[in-house]
């Protein structure tokens, strides 16, 4: 995986939800999408945070599932993002190293570019899939 930058392998667009975004509909996203997680942007498109599959089952699991509540409720705020030109490598590091499956990319002026995931990576990998964009 030497010299694979992010912006080669990573997932774009993203879904993004706002933080008032309804749980239950975020949740009917991703799995409508087939996808483990959603970006958490604000008006301005910068990120606010993300929410993740694992953030369902903590919810599931602590039994403090709200019919009423928002995103904004059960999101990740404290997220660690990458940059396009970040080495793939040091990113796969990060993720085992933590146990991140999604970590977003973000460009300072653009704000959330991306997503790379395990998935990104595997199908890089694999002979089976090409990672998208292809």
């Amino acid at each position: 995986m030497e010299d694979i930058f992010v912006g080669r392998l990573m997932s774009s667009p993203v879904e993004t939800v706002s933080p008032d975004t309804p749980a239950h509909v975020a949740a009917e996203t991703m799995l409508d999408e087939g996808i483990g997680s959603v970006i958490v942007t604000g008006d301005d498109g910068q990120l606010r945070g993300i929410l993740t599959a694992t953030d369902f089952v903590h919810v599931a699991a602590e039994q403090r599932w709200a019919t009423d509540a928002t995103v904004e409720t059960y999101m990740t705020t404290d997220v660690t993002t990458t940059d396009a030109n970040a080495e793939v490598r040091d990113i796969a590091d990060l993720m085992i190293t933590e146990g991140f499956h999604h970590v977003p990319v973000v460009d300072e002026s653009e704000g959330v570019v991306g997503i790379i995931t395990t998935t990104d990576i595997t199908a890089y990998m694999s002979n089976v899939q090409t990672p998208s964009p292809a």
